[in-house]
């Protein structure tokens, strides 16, 4: 392997003892230099199963060190790593695995009697989170031998998608791809080997592995390996291991704010508070600013990086909701419908370029094309850029709504509801009408049992939001669905709509 992709072996070398991993349940920790000989150990018994460069190698379990020996293994001899999401059904993972074919699948001993088919689909299985697989990760084999050269263009893992839009798609990530994005978010970032974070995020997806993971690996700093998320264990983690960044979705963050523990602690190791994946409410912003706390959003894909912005936590107070400038080595721009660039404070479709982008789909080259043109990404997300050069995501493209002739950004109907003191989450979708094309509707999560009057809700509506942009229809529901990733799916909420 070339000396600049094994970089996990070159961080070994600068700082072997320096704790790289730690086990949020169990405590147990392993150095740089441990972590690099499990993952040695582990290229060495895959090369000793027949895994050659190209070959697959897919992983389902719930976040643990096997991600990482395996995703490092991986690069070592040039196959591909392929997490698998195990909240997916049975079926799902089934198309999925049928899809990328994969030679090795490591299933955690946790799952050992779930999931049955999966082994039928796979010349091999083999359990992780057992002592048989930490033997493995203490074989002393060489993988070194009869190795094929392996290009920084070669592909390091396929990471599927959620499928929120359809089926899951099989993102290519090339060892460039990922390596481009750790010096990128290192460096905007200002990560240091000082830098610990709690990861709660599911490895099953880029913000669980690239986002923060691995470049704080990079650095030398420290990964907490964190599971099961609460607000109250969070708020101990951090306390505990001295956590200077650390990085949630907006579902995680509703529930933390709540808790107790955060309303009374203090983070005296706390550098900033990152949240992805979503938009997140202002209310939360509230929350941290009242607590002279960090706080900051950032924006990514799983096909590009996916760490695009950077923002400084003191710019949100005039910012808010900024998602900030373009990181140091990316390009952006909003493009219009007719292929022109948009202006200041116009919005546009959101296209990325830059050495951390995705190689392409695996076995879907049409979606490839479709979404990858003359090296830009086109996110089918929409934004718009202020005249100080800030960032602000509006929404998804096929999210916004056309009613009367008006186009209507959800997310600044979502903010809005989401400042009232009765509601609790809100979400804001375009559904069929005769009249309006599409008309306007919140669906609602109140904080108290009480009905709302919908009248009270068109009147504080109205103290922000044009006429046209008001919802006609308020929907109360229990609670939001989510997707995997702690997204308000909205597809499920247009489905619901048609039973209600």
């Amino acid at each position: 392997m070339r000396w600049e992709l094994d970089w996990l072996g070159n961080r070994a070398r600068l700082s072997p003892n320096k704790k790289a991993i730690i086990e949020e349940d169990s405590n147990k920790s392993w150095t740089y230099e441990a972590v690099n000989k499990r993952s040695s150990s582990v290229a060495g018994w895959l090369s000793s199963q027949g895994v050659k460069k190209g070959d697959r190698v897919a992983l389902l379990s719930p976040n643990d060190i096997s991600y990482f020996d395996l995703l490092f293994a991986c690069g070592k001899i040039g196959a591909i790593f392929v997490p698998l999401n195990w909240r997916l059904s049975e079926h799902e993972l089934n198309e999925i695995l049928l899809d990328c074919s994969p030679l090795l699948l490591g299933i955690h001993q946790k799952f050992e009697n779930m999931f049955t088919s999966l082994k039928s689909l796979v010349p091999c299985s083999f359990y992780v989170g057992e002592s048989k697989y930490e033997e493995i990760t203490a074989l002393l084999l060489d993988s070194s031998n009869d190795l094929e050269p392996i290009s920084e263009l070669d592909p390091l893992a396929i990471i599927y998608t959620g499928g929120t839009t359809g089926k899951p798609k099989g993102v290519v990530l090339s060892h460039q791809s990922i390596q481009w994005n750790a010096i990128n978010t290192i460096l905007s970032w200002n990560l240091s080997d000082e830098d610990v974070t709690i990861n709660y995020m599911p490895m099953f997806h880029t913000g669980g592995l690239n986002a923060l993971s691995l470049p704080i690996l990079m650095t030398g700093g420290t990964v907490v390996i964190g599971d099961q998320y609460s607000g109250q264990k969070v708020v101990h983690s951090i306390l505990q291991y001295n956590c200077t960044i650390i990085l949630l979705v907006p579902t995680m963050y509703h529930l933390l704010i709540q808790t107790e523990e955060f309303q009374r602690g203090e983070f005296p190791s706390m550098k900033v508070f990152l949240s992805g994946a979503a938009p997140c409410p202002f209310h939360v912003y509230e929350a941290f600013q009242k607590k002279r706390l960090a706080f900051k959003e950032g924006y990514g894909l799983t096909e590009a990086g996916p760490n695009n912005f950077f923002i400084d936590p003191e710019e949100t107070q005039v910012k808010r909701g900024s998602v900030g400038k373009p990181m140091l080595f990316n390009s952006i721009k909003l493009e219009k419908e007719n292929g022109q660039e948009a202006a200041i404070n116009e919005v546009g479709e959101l296209l990325i370029k830059g050495k951390h982008s995705f190689s392409h789909y695996w076995n879907n080259e049409f979606a490839t094309l479709e979404t990858k043109k003359e090296g830009w990404i086109h996110t089918g997300d929409l934004a718009r850029k202020d005249e100080d050069g800030f960032h602000y995501i509006v929404g998804r493209k096929k999210d916004m709504i056309i009613t009367g002739g008006e186009n209507v950004y959800p997310l600044e109907i979502e903010h809005w509801l989401a400042a009232h003191p009765e509601i609790d989450e809100v979400a804001v979708i375009g559904l069929p009408d005769e009249k309006w094309g599409e008309l306007v509707a919140a669906f609602i999560v109140q904080k108290h049992p009480q009905p709302l009057d919908e009248l009270e809700l068109i009147a504080y509506c109205e103290r922000k939001l044009g006429r046209y942009k008001i919802p006609k229809k308020f929907i109360s529901l229990n609670e939001l669905p989510k997707t995997h990733v702690g997204k308000i799916d909205k597809k499920k909420l247009k489905e619901l709509s048609i039973q209600i």
